[in-house]
């Protein structure tokens, strides 16, 4: 009789965990979702991130707090996230900077780019754009690199911050070069601007998106794009393999990501909010107008790019000899 007993408590109890399971599920999230930002706002992924915001609030039924945490090349935001509780209430833009390229610069990183996250959701990938002044008599990037080479003084460049992938694809280009050349780091593309066109920086390596209307109104001067391919969004613009410098290519991707384990129904709910928010042909056409590709990918998929991306990044890096303080 006792043995009958136990066998009917086990039974009942293997009929409940899949029954909590789903409880579980359903409620989550019960409370505001926190969605970290590594740079300031005006910056890709911050304009991206508040393009998703209302619809990821629509779907999840929470209210999406975006939460900027810029610095250090993006590490202070990535490492936030990273040792924040892994519950699905703190999410990350995740993005090529703090993921591919900072970690690297740090004598001792704070996270492991891929250990220390769950990486849900592929959004995009959005090139950068090498931009002149139009003081600079440079019209492709085989005459900005005489140009530099004829200066007697250190040529300026920035860079929407260290650790960003313009200021990687720089330190690249002046080392393949040997190139006089100086870095000037800014806290996102937006103070960057007032210094790039009112003449006191040179030229800068930064997100199309943000320069595109800067390009068309001939304030700036476009002399190559660092995708594979030339982007609807400018066309005109030659591809850096086009113009001859093809360690040039360098995309930053987005997505979403989450502190490493964080339970399974969550991640497949982030994941399912953020396919379903993408395939919004309104939300769709909205970043493919900010020069954003977007490609579909299962979160298996993404978490395999993005181990991908860091084997492919790491070593330029530490080739290129930056560093973050």
């Amino acid at each position: 009789m006792i043995r009958r007993r136990r066998l009917l408590q086990a039974a009942s109890a293997s009929a409940l965990l899949p029954l909590a399971a789903t409880v579980r599920a359903q409620s989550w999230p019960a409370k505001p979702i926190r969605l970290v930002v590594t740079f300031a706002p005006g910056g890709s992924s911050d304009i991206v991130a508040r393009l998703l915001q209302p619809a990821l609030q629509e779907k999840l039924g929470q209210p999406v707090l975006v939460d900027n945490k810029p610095g250090a090349g993006g590490t202070i935001g990535g490492a936030d996230v990273a040792k924040s509780a892994a519950d699905g209430y703190t999410l990350l833009v995740s993005n090529t900077a703090p993921i591919s390229i900072s970690p690297f610069m740090l004598a001792q990183p704070t996270y492991d780019p891929v250990k220390s996250f769950t990486h849900i959701a592929y959004i995009g990938a959005v090139p950068n754009v090498v931009v002149v002044h139009p003081s600079v008599p440079a019209r492709n990037m085989g005459e900005l690199v005489a140009w530099i080479k004829a200066q007697s003084r250190p040529v300026n460049y920035g860079s929407g911050g260290v650790g960003s992938i313009g200021h990687i694809v720089g330190e690249v280009l002046k080392s393949g070069q040997k190139l006089n050349m100086e870095h000037v780091p800014y806290r996102g593309s937006g103070p960057m601007h007032n210094d790039l066109l009112g003449g006191t920086l040179q030229f800068a390596i930064d997100t199309l998106t943000q320069n595109v209307p800067f390009i068309k109104d001939g304030k700036l001067r476009g002399l190559a794009v660092t995708s594979r391919a030339r982007m609807g969004l400018a066309p005109e613009l030659p591809t850096v393999a086009e113009a001859g410098f093809p360690r040039l290519i360098a995309e930053n991707f987005l997505g979403i990501s989450a502190p490493a384990g964080v339970p399974r129904e969550v991640v497949d709910r982030v994941h399912r909010a953020t396919s379903e928010v993408l395939a919004n042909p309104d939300i769709g056409r909205r970043l493919q107008d900010m020069g954003i590709a977007m490609t579909r990918m299962s979160q298996p998929e993404f978490a395999d790019f993005v181990a991908k991306q860091v084997a492919e990044w790491a070593p330029a890096v530490q080739a290129s000899g930056a560093r973050l303080n």
